[in-house]
């Protein structure tokens, strides 16, 4: 699973991540991908009003623990920048559930990257940002930087939609 910014790339400024960082986050989300494809699509063919817990989303949520709910997370979110001139419905829906829950154990590292993956994806993605702030609101205060936070949800410098994917609700006719 690549990057929407590329492995380790970073435009904030920031220095890039370690490897086996990442590639131990790529493992893991690896690892609870097919489920989540598997449920998203079920969900996205059933009632939408049905409340979380009884939704394909929600089963497997129940069925993982601290660490596989953070990469479920982590997949789901950068799932979600990836394809998000698609339904993403009911990515969203289990990206905002996973935001909502406290004491998930969110590592520095997996705040960072979420991050990262959020500034690379740019404004279009609008939800972008949902979960890796819930996330690191979780964090020791201080861990991440106030400047960190701020330079990383606005639009990278010199992003602009020329050359981007954009949403078909933005996209000119």
């Amino acid at each position: 699973m690549a990057s929407v910014a590329g492995r380790g790339a970073t435009r904030s400024g920031h220095p890039p991540l370690d490897r086996a960082v990442l590639q131990e986050f790529y493992r893991r989300m690896r690892a609870v991908a097919p489920a989540a494809v598997g449920a998203i699509e079920r969900d996205l063919a059933d009632d939408p009003g049905r409340p979380f817990a009884d939704t394909a989303c929600g089963r497997l949520a129940r069925s993982l623990d601290d660490a596989g709910l953070r990469a479920l997370g982590m997949w789901a979110h950068h799932w979600c920048m990836r394809f998000y001139d698609d339904d993403t419905r009911a990515g969203l829906r289990l990206v905002r559930e996973l935001a909502g829950r406290s004491g998930l154990g969110w590592t520095v590292d997996e705040v960072r990257w979420m991050l990262r993956e959020s500034q690379a994806a740019g404004p279009a993605a609008g939800e972008r940002f949902t979960l890796p702030l819930a996330a690191a609101a979780e964090l020791a205060p201080g861990v991440i930087s106030p400047d960190e936070l701020a330079a990383d949800t606005r639009a990278p410098a010199g992003w602009s939609p020329a050359g981007s994917v954009v949403p078909r609700q933005l996209r000119r006719a």
